[in-house]
């Protein structure tokens, strides 16, 4: 699917519009053409191929233009024509978290800073906060996003490149020589973000693989290539490896491709232990190749269980496959209903009803709608009348849907660990998710605790409000937090939003170990969001998550009797 490529071009040109100083109108129209193509369930692709471009909302006739014009030729004239005259350094400016298009034209402006440096530089030596409307703090911030950028490195979220991945995999698909073909690396392991993508294929022909990889249309530079392996770049900068294998060598080439580094060593270690020599090529005792055409093959005759690629990381899962103690893993087709979804009630681009018709077509029984209620008006958050509002229109809905429709809420933890909202509102809801959503630089440990103590609190959002690469969240003490969730019977979310992933893994692990219950939710937004339960469930394996720890692989009944309301 193209449409965050396509949202992020039309996002672009709004920003630079807006350094420009055009008509508020005309920015808007862009901004909320690329809100309406992110939140797209289907591939605005598809929409081009078919000539259907303006009928997305809000994507006008000249919008429809560009959105062709750069899907046809891999860029778009209007959009250089703005970059003309502004110093290419504030693109790199504007991928800083808190660094919008008003604060770098008034840095531009006000100090003259061109390009990141300067702007590194300028605010290490306390020369923002000189500027009239910036403060010390906004400073301090400024400095903080800089160095997450530098330590984000050019890697992207695993819920983009998955989506880039799907799509390059089914296009190698028409390439009648591939016998297989995977994702390998750290995207096959699902970590939370992904530098390259690698790609693996078996093939009779690899001449032929490589030479209709290096011709797919998504591919702008072919960086090298070679009898069995090419790499290239494609058009959003991202680099691609494939390499073309015999059928007998594919297990084990995909077992070392995908790691992680430290589980290909062990590896190697318990082959040597054998008097066996493990590489890419297979399983070797002297020179008899003994295993290689599956991973499962590897394992088995190194005396193990398989282990599941998400596992791989050299965190005791090779003992565990020893002594045949793996856990049974969640698996991505075992969730029954998303708790955590937002509609136009509050900060989403959909209604009550479309969300749950595209929750019902994904095969769910159920749904949460949780919109936020209180206070919090960055995300128009539903006082009590409205929750009463809400609550008749979903009556109505319920009414003709296919799936059952669950009234929660997301309400936020104060700086004092309270709420906003009257446990009278609460009461009646029929799940309420507690979330951090301000004060994320301190220590949290004791808002959580006392968030949890709350009767009507079932689950904890989100729980250190982080957001990947861009901000740490706030500090928690996992061991407090998940004896007083198994204490209180508070279910631990793990949010499956590409740039939360939170818990994450580490801390997925903590809570199975304490014996704590866990939901994995979309905290969708839109339609489009839903989607990403695939990543939330891949972090779960990655805390060797069971099944029988996850509330919403439970049906409806059963699943509402786990919870502490």
């Amino acid at each position: 699917m193209k449409n965050r490529e396509v949202a992020k071009l039309l996002y672009d040109i709004a920003d630079l519009l807006e350094i420009r100083g055009e008509m508020i109108f005309k920015i808007r129209a862009y901004r909320r053409a690329a809100q309406a193509v992110e939140a797209m369930p289907t591939d605005v692709g598809e929409a081009w191929k078919q000539g259907k471009l303006d009928s997305i909302p809000g994507v006008g006739r000249g919008i429809a233009e560009k959105i062709d014009e750069y899907l046809k030729k891999g860029r778009l004239k209007y959009l250089d024509e703005l970059k003309k005259g502004l110093p290419p350094g504030f693109a790199d400016m504007l991928a800083i978290e808190g660094v919008g298009p008003k604060k770098v034209k008034l840095f531009y402006e006000k100090l003259g800073i061109k390009n990141l440096e300067q702007l590194e530089k300028a605010a290490k030596s306390g020369k923002l906060r000189k500027i009239p409307s910036l403060k010390e703090k906004t400073e301090q911030n400024i400095i903080r996003s800089i160095e997450a950028s530098k330590k984000r490195g050019g890697r992207m979220l695993l819920g983009h490149a998955l989506t880039l991945s799907d799509e390059i995999i089914k296009e190698m698909k028409k390439c009648k020589d591939i016998r297989r073909i995977d994702a390998a690396g750290s995207l096959r392991r699902m970590k939370e973000t992904i530098g390259d993508i690698d790609i693996l294929v078996s093939s009779e022909k690899p001449d032929s693989v490589i030479k209709f990889f290096t011709k797919m249309s998504m591919v702008a530079r072919v960086i090298a290539t070679g009898p069995t392996k090419a790499s290239v770049n494609l058009f959003n900068g991202i680099q691609v490896d494939l390499r073309a294998l015999p059928e007998k060598e594919y297990g084990s080439a995909l077992l070392y491709f995908t790691g992680s580094k430290e589980h290909n060593i062990e590896m190697r270690k318990i082959a040597i232990s054998r008097r066996l020599k493990l590489s890419e090529y297979g399983l070797f005792r002297g020179k008899k190749f003994l295993a290689g055409r599956t991973e499962q093959d590897v394992y088995r005759c190194l005396g193990m269980d398989y282990i599941e690629p998400e596992m791989r990381e050299n965190r005791g899962e090779l003992e565990a496959a020893k002594k045949h103690k793996l856990p049974g893993l969640i698996g991505y087709g075992d969730i029954k209903g998303d708790l955590h979804v937002h509609t136009k009630w509050s900060d989403g681009s959909n209604t009550v009803e479309e969300m749950a018709n595209a929750a019902g077509k994904m095969g769910y029984e159920y749904i949460c709608i949780s919109d936020h209620i209180g206070k919090l008006a960055i995300a128009r958050a539903m006082d009590k009348k409205r929750v009463e509002q809400q609550s008749r229109e979903i009556e109505k809905v319920r009414k003709k849907a296919d799936i059952q429709i669950l009234q929660g809420g997301e309400i936020d933890i104060g700086l004092d660990g309270k709420f906003a909202v009257s446990d009278a509102v609460l009461r009646k809801l029929d799940i309420v998710t507690a979330s951090l959503h301000s004060g994320l630089k301190g220590d949290g440990t004791q808002r959580v605790l006392s968030a949890m103590e709350n009767p009507n609190v079932d689950i904890i959002g989100h729980p250190s409000g982080r957001l990947i690469d861009r901000r740490d969240g706030v500090r928690l003490d996992i061991t407090k937090i998940t004896e007083k969730a198994a204490e209180t019977n508070t279910v631990l979310e793990i949010n499956s939003q590409p740039e939360r992933l939170d818990l994450n893994d580490v801390n997925t692990k903590a809570a199975i170990d304490a014996g704590c219950f866990l939901a994995v939710n979309t905290d969708a937004h839109s339609i489009a969001d839903l989607r990403y339960m695939r990543i939330g469930v891949a972090t779960a394996r990655r805390g060797w998550a069971p099944k029988s720890s996850i509330i919403n692989s439970y049906p409806l009944e059963k699943m509402r009797k786990m919870l502490k309301n």
